[in-house]
């Protein structure tokens, strides 16, 4: 009999409870915070090659910057004007229409009533405001290399300019990252202008004009000097090298190709849940070696015990229990470590 509880007490105490929840307690539970930040990680392995990134690769337009145009210059427009602008840009689907409807939105401008809105090809919009002919137009003139719009009241024209502002948070993203020790590349096929201006800007080295082939090719370069490369894009040109990195991330308003080939998907207009989602899974691995640690030192100190008769089948299932318990509350404790 006393050896049947000696077997029995054996066994339980081996039961690898403990180790079989230690790398999917801490899988799920960051997964669950950070999917409370709006960040989506799409399976447990992008976690781990996340950690292991120490290269970051960026897009510029729509990833640094929101790839949506936005006014520069509306205060040169009176409140009449303005209301006149919104009436016709909320009419079209065109990005400058877009950006120019948002921001005035912003600005709690009322649009006025139009009668007769129609929209040329390639040219604009035209309508009227009682008997004054109004239009938002491409300009007649070139107006330099940023986009612009012209609205036309009457005899009056109107240019306004456009930029694609840099997400908010870029240099706080870019910091912490520097501060885990990942360097940074934009990796861009606008031209070396516009993106040289960006990289200046943010104090990065950047190679512009860049086809999806010599995307692929700048990152198996990377690849092959050691670099885990952690590409983060948005086009559908960016496709192939989001699923050629080491592992990689998208925004919410990435193209279709660009959400299905990232690892992990982040909404919102901020950048930091690069960086975060960085941090969260290199705490993630320090607790799963954590986990593996406690797991493992409970069967140490535990089943000599067993095998020399010390404990019982109840203390064991006790252990057992206990040593489960100590690997899912060391989990727990990564919730936080979401936080931006």
């Amino acid at each position: 009999p006393q050896a049947l509880l000696i077997a029995v007490a054996v066994l339980i105490i081996t039961c690898p409870c403990a180790l079989g929840l230690a790398v999917p307690a801490a899988h799920v539970v960051i997964a669950g915070a950070l999917m409370r930040q709006g960040v989506l990680v799409k399976d447990g392995s992008a976690l781990e090659r996340l950690a292991e990134a120490d290269h970051v690769v960026f897009d510029k337009t729509g990833t640094l910057t929101l790839g949506e145009p936005r006014p520069t210059d509306l205060d040169q427009l009176s409140p009449r004007e303005k209301s006149i602008a919104l009436a016709l840009a909320q009419s079209s689907r065109h990005p400058l229409s877009r950006g120019l409807g948002a921001a005035l939105r912003a600005e709690q401008v009322v649009p006025t009533v139009l009668d007769g809105i129609a929209e040329h090809a390639g040219e604009g919009l035209s309508a009227s405001a009682g008997p004054c002919p109004v239009a938002l137009m491409r300009p007649r003139i070139a107006h330099g290399e940023r986009p612009a719009c012209e609205l036309r009241v009457g005899e009056k024209h109107i240019v306004i300019d456009f930029i694609d502002p840099l997400r908010a948070d870029v240099e706080a993203t870019l910091q912490s990252l520097a501060a885990m020790g990942l360097a940074a590349t934009i990796l861009s096929g606008d031209a070396a202008g516009p993106v040289g201006t960006v990289a200046k800007q943010l104090r990065l080295q950047f190679v512009a004009g860049v086809q999806p082939a010599g995307k692929l090719a700048f990152l198996e370069e990377l690849a092959s000097g050691g670099k885990r490369v952690l590409m983060v894009g948005d086009g559908l040109n960016d496709g192939p090298a989001l699923a050629a990195a080491h592992v990689s991330m998208a925004p919410a308003s990435a193209s279709d190709v660009s959400r299905q080939a990232a690892d992990v998907v982040f909404l919102g207009e901020s950048l930091f849940p690069v960086a975060q989602a960085v941090r969260a899974a290199r705490r993630t691995m320090r607790a799963v070696r954590q986990n593996f640690t406690l797991a493992v030192s409970y069967n140490l100190i535990a089943v000599p015990l067993a095998v020399a008769g010390f404990v019982t089948p109840l203390i064991a299932a006790l252990a057992m229990s206990l040593s489960s318990l100590l690997v899912v509350g060391n989990s727990l404790r990564l919730a936080r470590g979401a936080r931006p």
